[in-house]
């Protein structure tokens, strides 16, 4: 069932959507090689509860699996729901940090793909495009459309570049629920799917592989890679479908205030 929020639920994501924004900043804050994945998961967790929230990823449940964590970390070729640890982040990583949160009984979602120092051209590249394949799918997410118009603009354009369109993973609603109907998947044909209807809150996250659309999971269960080992990059805001435009309720100005966004360093040789 699709739940349809009114102005004080929107409101309320909207503050869930900001702290998850900041957070991801705070951890930005912190990326550097030699720094654990761990370590970033500490960062995240401290702010979260230091703003009056709680993690909205530590003890999600799957079946008998319970994530161990505050933060996903996938680096390189991890798609996504990589448990952070004790790998130490080195020069010319993709890291992808995947944070959720619970404020006020209402869920944030949010994920941006880092640079860790210099990047190859390649993996520049596929950040790039990632993020404006996350663009024209919040484009295409107002009323009148469909979700298959999200999910075909998504692939189109990451497929024009020669990406593989992950098909397992798939973005979705958000609200009082970390999960909520309906599914947005990131490949697919303009013009099918559910009908976008205002109060929609909806998880836009495209998740991108250099190499074949393809996906395996480690052996603890949680850990989504590329089957060819090609890196992967991921992108995701909470976005409220409404008539005429879409309104992006996290926002990723908080990084670039401080960093320099991977889409857009200029590509070099590599």
């Amino acid at each position: 069932m699709v739940y349809l929020k009114n102005i004080q639920e929107v409101q309320s994501l909207r503050a869930s959507a900001t702290l998850v924004s900041k957070t991801l900043a705070e951890v930005a804050g912190h990326i550097r090689p030699g720094i654990t994945t761990g370590a970033l998961d500490a960062v995240a967790e401290a702010f979260i509860a230091g703003h009056g929230g709680t993690p909205g990823f530590k003890g999600y449940k799957v079946g008998p699996r319970t994530f161990p964590a505050t933060l996903c970390i996938s680096v390189n070729e991890e798609v996504v729901h990589g448990i952070p640890g004790g790998y130490a982040l080195q020069e010319g990583d993709l890291v992808t940090v995947d944070c959720g949160v619970r404020l006020n009984g209402f869920y944030g979602d949010s994920a941006y793909t880092f640079a860790v120092g210099e990047l190859t051209a390649d993996k520049v590249q596929l950040c790039r495009v990632t993020y404006e394949a996350l663009n024209l799918g919040i484009e295409a997410s107002t009323v009148g459309h469909r979700i298959g118009d999200i999910s075909g603009a998504i692939q189109a354009h990451c497929e024009s570049h020669g990406y593989g369109v992950v098909r397992d993973l798939v973005g979705h609603g958000i609200g009082r629920s970390l999960h909520e109907d309906p599914q947005v998947p990131n490949y697919g044909r303009r013009g099918t799917g559910r009908k976008l209807k205002e109060g929609m809150t909806l998880c836009i996250e495209p998740m991108i592989n250099a190499g074949t659309y393809e996906v395996t999971t480690r052996e603890d269960g949680w850990t989504v890679v590329t089957i060819d080992a090609s890196p992967s990059a991921h992108y995701e805001h909470m976005v409220f479908v409404r008539r005429g435009e879409a309104e992006v309720l996290s926002t990723f100005s908080y990084i670039e205030a401080l960093i320099e966004a991977p889409y857009t360093i200029e590509l070099t040789n590599g």
